[in-house]
This record gives structure tokens, C-alpha cells and sequence, in this order.
């Protein structure tokens, strides 16, 4: 599951780490995980980060995270 690996990398990551991740598989990629991504798999740090870093979020228009549904 590599969408997994890519986006425990993004939420626990350093900014080496992070900054690795990118130049080895790009921003399209990253936007694509985070698109994708099930509830829980970010904290809210990680999340509001990479929204802005790859240009999903504008300042003060923070998108909300995935929520758990229990149907």
C-alpha cells in the first residue's frame, strides 16, 4: 500500500523526510495521497501543512479533514 507509506511519511515525517518524499515522487502524487486520504491518517498539523504547502487550502480556508462515519 503505497499511498499508506507516502502519507505516514507526510503526517510523521521531518522536513528532510518530507522534503525527500517530494523530489522522489513529486506534488501531483502528494495532492493525490492527501486528496485520498481516510480519516485519521494525518494530524491536524500534517494536514493544514501540506494543504497550503501543495496549494489545496488558502490562507483562512483551511479544507476539513476526513471524519469517521459510523452508519
Amino acid at each position: 500500500m503505497p499511498e499508506r507509506v507516502v502519507a505516514q511519511v507526510m503526517d510523521m515525517g521531518d522536513f528532510d523526510d518530507m522534503r525527500e518524499l517530494a523530489e522522489a515522487v513529486g506534488d501531483d502524487y502528494l495532492r493525490h495521497v492527501i486528496v485520498h486520504a481516510e480519516a485519521g491518517m494525518f494530524s491536524e498539523k500534517s494536514w493544514a501543512y501540506w494543504q497550503y504547502r501543495l496549494g489545496l487550502s488558502a490562507p483562512g480556508a483551511l479544507r476539513s479533514m476526513p471524519e469517521r462515519r459510523v452508519g
